[in-house]
């Protein structure tokens, strides 16, 4: 599966910490992130990530267009709602993809590691074959 990550500045440490705790099952599939998300989790967690550009420079934009082309199957966008963000139009984009092309999507750490863990079990198993 393709993962897709991105973290507002306040959830970054929060970000590199669930990549750390469930790096065994990240390690089995291609993750994707904005830059200084990405490169925060292959620091902290090991992992190879593929970068696309800051969030604010179209790191953002760049993962809309691989969920328009239904090159990503999950996304965990931690994501601050207490402060305005440069960018938030295009956060909002990436929400707004995953709905209109049924890509589940977690915002919270809750929401996370359900979506981890789901992968793990094999849940999501289903966007194979909607691919």
């Amino acid at each position: 599966m393709n993962i897709g990550f991105i973290a507002h500045d306040a959830k970054k440490v929060l970000m590199q910490n669930l990549c750390i705790a469930y790096r065994g099952i990240l390690s089995k599939h291609t993750l994707y992130a904005t830059a200084t998300t990405g490169q925060l989790i292959e620091n902290a967690s090991g992992l190879t990530v593929n970068k696309f550009n800051a969030g604010h420079l179209g790191g953002e934009t760049q993962l809309g267009a691989m969920i328009e082309n239904n090159g990503i199957d999950m996304v965990i966008f931690l994501r601050d709602p207490l402060s305005a963000k440069r960018g938030e139009p295009d956060a909002h984009a990436v929400i707004a993809l995953c709905d209109v092309h049924s890509i589940p999507l977690a915002t919270n750490l809750a929401t996370a590691e359900l979506l981890i863990k789901a992968l793990e079990r094999g849940d999501l198993d289903w966007r194979e074959a909607y691919k």
